[in-house]
């Protein structure tokens, strides 16, 4: 017998979550008919280019953001401090790389974030060494003055079987809205990630000491990508006093090989490498945040964030990852601004910093405000992204924790928006069933369950509070553009940005006006 027969009046059928179809209207036609995101967009990438945290650029990029908040008529318009010392300040603006013996050849090649430049151009032999632990570094001791040293094998080129560019299908789509039943915790194997990347941090610091005193003129890499994807991010050293050892480039596949069989074939070749990088600080700086509010009403001192980071690698021009989901961020605001939208809640955005290494600026900002665990006492783990530090004792709480709603992020480049990962919080699936209703004929439907990791969602829901990241078409992200020389403006689809301002304005404001906040899933302290 049903439980409703013996509890007659008892009414079991679940409420449905209010959606203000008027609102929704006013809001699509704001995105797709004065829509800002392009004009916007080639503006952060194309006149301020790449954002490397603490690089000259990024602090043109934090006050362009303000500019253009402030002018929206935003209120609470800042930077904030989230690392007093998160690293010196670095650009570069050239590297020019050439074979010139046995024959003549130029080579696609760029520098890894935080290492120094040539101070003009240096010729030199190439040889190939390989350090795989600290121990290798001995064996190679005094044989390489006045070399240029490859440090990875030749990779046997894979050609694909998917497309560059892709939208997901139905199947796929379907796919996703099941539940994959997860593995059980391996302490032991979360232990040896650690392990492995403190004893990779260490060979790094002892490589790039050993370089320096050696004098070996440069370091080259293969990239992690085929056909003349150039794959670039950090090496060197970005605190100061940290060995920053020589110029160290990343080169295209097809090149690299070509140097290491001319090295084994004993046909000694020689470059010539020019790279004009630079640290622009001698200290450490402080790494800021960019925010702005629209002030709610009734319920003012409770939030609902939506952020994506500003930040950037710096060899593209950092289109896809992330200008595409600030300025689809910012002009969500401006859209609830240019409506005349009335929020029960504040919401603010928030433009992160220092994304790429570790989800700092994320991190920061939910340390100082939300939630964190003591301070690791072992020297190890304070040494390791906030984000991966394992704290010593429970998590504390701060006042804002309460009074927090949701944060909704956006980074998984130009993608069209699909659905949203709902991080395993079941009860907020048929709220967000509701709000993506209105956006169907846009492509956008269903609602997993499953989670989702690597950016700035994860420091809110490590936490305990709602994070969410929103499902986005592959497109061409982890083909040619993620991390790459490629990551430029054409390889981003405007539509797809408007359709996405769109939506997370909606979901902003329909998160800024229900009578409670977002719903919260189990959470376990790990420390309890």
């Amino acid at each position: 017998m049903l439980l409703s027969a013996l509890l007659p009046g008892l009414a079991f059928a679940q409420v449905a979550e209010p959606v203000d179809l008027d609102v929704v209207a006013r809001i699509r036609h704001e995105a797709f008919h004065r829509s800002q995101v392009a004009a916007n967009l080639k503006e952060l990438t194309e006149t301020i280019g790449p954002r490397l945290t603490n690089s000259p650029a990024y602090v043109r990029s934090s006050a362009w953001a303000r500019e253009k908040l402030s002018g929206y008529g935003l209120s609470n318009v800042h930077d904030e401090v989230y690392d007093e010392a998160f690293g010196r300040g670095w650009e570069f603006r050239s590297s020019r790389v050439e074979m010139i013996a046995p024959r003549e050849l130029p080579i696609h090649a760029l520098p890894k974030a935080w290492t120094p430049g040539t101070d003009g151009p240096v010729e030199g032999e190439v040889v190939r060494a390989t350090f795989k632990t600290i121990e290798d570094i001995e064996g190679q001791r005094g044989k390489l003055r006045g070399k240029i040293v490859l440090l990875d094998e030749a990779r046997a080129r894979t050609p694909s079987d998917r497309p560059d560019f892709r939208r997901y299908t139905e199947a796929e789509l379907g796919e996703l809205q099941t539940f994959p039943t997860p593995q059980d915790a391996d302490p032991a194997a979360e232990e040896k990630r650690l392990d492995e990347y403190r004893k990779r941090q260490a060979l790094v610091r002892a490589l790039n000491t050993f370089f320096a005193e050696e004098g070996v003129l440069a370091v080259l890499s293969i990239s992690s990508w085929d056909n003349g994807v150039v794959r670039v991010m950090g090496g060197g050293g970005r605190k100061a006093g940290e060995p920053v050892g020589v110029p160290e480039l990343v080169l295209a596949s097809t090149h690299y090989n070509q140097l290491v069989r001319a090295v084994e074939r004993g046909q000694a070749p020689r470059l010539r490498v020019d790279v004009d990088a630079r640290f622009t600080s001698d200290a450490d700086l402080p790494a800021t945040n960019t925010f702005a509010e629209l002030r709610g009403s009734s319920k003012a001192n409770e939030t609902v964030i939506i952020g994506a980071h500003l930040d950037s690698w710096h060899t593209g021009t950092g289109a896809a990852d992330n200008g595409a989901g600030v300025v689809v961020m910012m002009e969500a605001m401006r859209i609830l601004k240019a409506i005349d939208a009335r929020p029960r809640r504040t919401i603010r955005i928030a433009l992160w910093g220092g994304e790429e290494q570790g989800l700092h600026g994320s991190s920061g900002y939910v340390a100082r405000h939300l939630a964190d665990w003591p301070v690791p006492t072992d020297p190890e783990q304070a040494a390791l992204p906030r984000a991966f530090q394992r704290g010593t004792g429970p998590l504390q709480r701060r006042a804002a924790y309460d009074r927090f709603s949701t944060y909704f992020n956006f980074d998984n480049g130009t993608g069209r928006i699909r659905g949203i990962y709902a991080q395993e919080n079941h009860a907020a699936v048929p709220v967000f069933r509701a709000w993506l209703a209105p956006f169907a004929d846009l492509g956008a439907t269903i609602v997993t369950t499953r989670n989702t990791g690597s950016t700035d969602h994860i420091a809110f829901d490590r936490v305990g509070l709602p994070g969410f990241q929103f499902v986005q078409d592959p497109a061409d992200y982890f083909t040619h553009v993620h991390h790459t020389q490629l990551d430029t403006f054409d390889h981003v689809v405007p539509d797809d940005l408007k359709q996405a301002a769109a939506i997370i304005a909606s979901f902003a404001y329909h998160a800024a006006m229900r009578d409670e906040r977002l719903p919260r899933k189990p959470f376990v302290d790990r420390d309890e």
